[in-house]
């Protein structure tokens, strides 16, 4: 059986070296932590999960609560989130809430009794309760959403700026009574998307109309019914920005079968990327989230936290990055 001495002779470091690396500090060398990960990959070595468990009094094992496993965005976080607790000698179990309150609570009561190491969670609305998690010392990572009141890290993306960024775009495109399909008011990530798009109409003097506003459930389905009920109300619009990707795919369904033309007649830009964007025609505008990198950024913080955690807090925040298509580009 391979030993951490065996690790450290391969990599030609010390076996202290290649346990602070193997436990995620942050004070090793970059160049001899990388000499120990390629010698455990080489080597095939494990580290005695029991053992830590022992000295930890706590599984290697990390709950990942996300909101809509279905969404390609949590797919995608998730996987980021794998990668960087496997660099640091964790697990990860999923969890899909289905932005279930009720559901999410039996998870974090799961998570609690089996002792597991921490938990990044993507709460399912703004009054996601984590209480028992911070009185239980757990380590944890808020993802995507934040929850005000609540002293533990978050790794977040700029929504309002992102949200302008796409508003801007359909103004600079010429387009001027700009519908706004949002999510529900309940969550943080939907009330500062309809703020971006409210910043960019009054920076370009162009007048607020609440008739042009729809909150939906950040599903494909509400995407559709808050589009046919623009239509059905025969609201005045020749654009639209819509909140998340789902709904995007919903609002383009519905103007497809109402057979309103993209974007000669109404110009759309989503937020978040598609997997299948390429796919539709006209291919569709929209502002991309670094997803993959939201997960990686919140593994580190989970593991460093679990490491040092009397840490200050520490709040993230990455950017978006516009991507305009023939959704938006008016002829």
């Amino acid at each position: 059986m391979l030993k951490i001495q065996d690790v450290a002779r391969h990599a030609g470091v010390s076996a202290a070296t290649v346990s602070r690396v193997l436990n995620g500090r942050a004070t090793v060398n970059p160049e001899l932590a990388a000499r120990v990960h390629a010698a455990v990959v080489e080597l095939g070595y494990r580290p005695n999960g029991v053992a830590r468990n022992l000295r930890r009094r706590q599984t290697t094992l990390w709950a990942v609560l996300v909101s809509d496993v279905g969404n390609p965005f949590f797919t995608s976080l998730v996987r980021g989130v794998e990668d960087g607790g496997r660099q640091f000698g964790y697990s990860v179990v999923l969890c899909n809430t289905d932005e279930n309150r009720a559901r999410e609570a039996e998870y974090i009561a799961v998570a609690l009794a089996d002792n597991m190491a921490g938990i990044i969670i993507s709460p399912a609305d703004d009054a996601t309760d984590i209480s028992a998690l911070v009185a239980a010392g757990t380590a944890v990572v808020t993802i995507d959403r934040e929850l005000a009141d609540t002293d533990v890290d978050a790794v977040l993306v700029d929504n309002e700026k992102g949200a302008e960024q796409a508003t801007t775009h359909l103004l600079d495109s010429g387009y001027r009574r700009i519908a706004c399909i949002t999510g529900p008011r309940r969550m943080s990530t939907a009330m500062e998307r309809l703020r971006g798009y409210q910043r960019a109409l009054k920076s370009f003097g162009v007048p607020q109309d609440r008739a042009l506003i729809r909150h939906a459930d950040f599903r494909e389905d509400g995407g559709y019914s808050a589009m046919a009920s623009l239509l059905d109300e025969g609201v005045d619009f020749d654009a639209v920005f819509v909140a998340n990707n789902l709904m995007t795919v919903g609002a383009v369904e519905c103007l497809t079968e109402r057979e309103v033309t993209v974007p000669d007649q109404v110009g759309v830009i989503g937020f978040d990327d598609i997997p299948w964007a390429r796919l539709f025609r006209p291919s569709l505008s929209y502002v991309s989230q670094p997803t993959y990198e939201l997960g990686r950024a919140a593994a580190q913080l989970l593991a460093d936290r679990i490491d040092n955690p009397n840490r200050p807090t520490t709040r993230m925040v990455l950017q978006t990055e516009l991507h305009p298509r023939e959704s938006t580009r008016r002829k």
